[in-house]
């Protein structure tokens, strides 16, 4: 069975942080890049990060850039993504995917059919 489950979304008030987590445990399938995508009320679906798995890069959107933190936690199968000085424009259900098709994601990290394997979403809300 193919499955990704992320945790960790919540209410906190701006200026305060959040880590999501991805793991990675109900997956069966090899893959080569987990990506984070957010989707505010209203909104399309926006890539906020990802990283490789073959290499180690990270990839960031510009809104993010400096306050959010992507990982991988090796022995634990589980990717990270650390948010810090959230702002109430950071509000979006949180979906990480799994990249099952390009080997070196590269330019192609924001695309969403880059992805072939998506979480249910978490709810972040940043609100005081």
């Amino acid at each position: 069975q193919v499955q990704l489950v992320e945790s960790g979304g919540g209410l906190v008030q701006p200026g305060g942080s959040l880590r999501l987590s991805c793991p990675d445990s109900g997956f069966t399938l090899d893959y080569y890049a987990i990506g984070w995508f957010r989707q505010a009320p209203g909104k399309e679906r926006e890539a906020v990060s990802c990283i490789s798995s073959v290499d180690g890069s990270t990839y960031y959107a510009d809104s993010v850039k400096g306050r959010f933190t992507i990982s991988r936690d090796n022995a634990k199968n589980t990717v990270y993504l650390q948010m810090n000085s959230l702002k109430p424009e950071d509000t979006a259900v949180y979906y990480c995917a799994a990249d099952t098709q390009y080997v070196y994601i590269g330019p192609r990290w924001g695309w969403e059919h880059s992805y072939s394997y998506w979480g249910q979403g978490t709810q972040v809300t940043v609100s005081s």
